[in-house]
């Protein structure tokens, strides 16, 4: 495809699979794309701790030799989260387009810091915030709500 060019995205509810408690944000980069025995390598395990900010609980694991911890996140109200792959082809035509759908769907992602546990201070947790004043920014305002909140000086 070259840049620039158009793109079709089918997002489906009903997906094939729900990866919710499976999808995991690591601070790497893995330079793997494909297939592994990811649960042969990464065990995630509870660690009994509740975080003091906002009452998670916490896990721990070791990849690459190197301490993990985090945290299971819910994703926000209202929001999803979508696995896509590319669309095979149905027909010689359809060769060339560049069309994804979705494999698998997800409602909450695991955050993992190296070292220490995450925190509201982390960039993105925090990301997950704006979604809620973005949603405030953007939402109609009746009159009543108006005149309730002017004042005069």
């Amino acid at each position: 495809m070259e840049k620039g060019g158009a793109a079709r995205i089918d997002l489906k509810r009903e997906a094939r699979e729900d990866l919710s408690g499976h999808v995991h944000l690591l601070p790497c980069c893995i330079k793997h794309d494909g297939p592994t025995q990811v649960s042969h390598y990464f065990k995630p395990k509870p660690t009994g701790v509740v975080g003091e900010e906002d009452g998670l609980p916490l896990q721990q694991s070791h990849f690459r030799g190197r301490l993990l911890q985090g945290t299971t996140l819910p994703l926000p109200h209202g929001y999803s989260g979508f696995v896509l792959g590319k669309k095979t082809p149905r027909n010689k035509s359809d060769e060339n387009s560049n069309s994804w759908e979705t494999n698998a769907t997800f409602q909450d992602i695991t955050y993992w810091n190296h070292d220490y546990a995450p925190s509201q201070n982390d960039d993105f947790i925090r990301a997950f915030h704006w979604l809620t004043v973005a949603n405030a920014l953007h939402s109609p305002v009746t009159p009543e709500e108006l005149e309730s909140s002017s004042f005069t000086l």
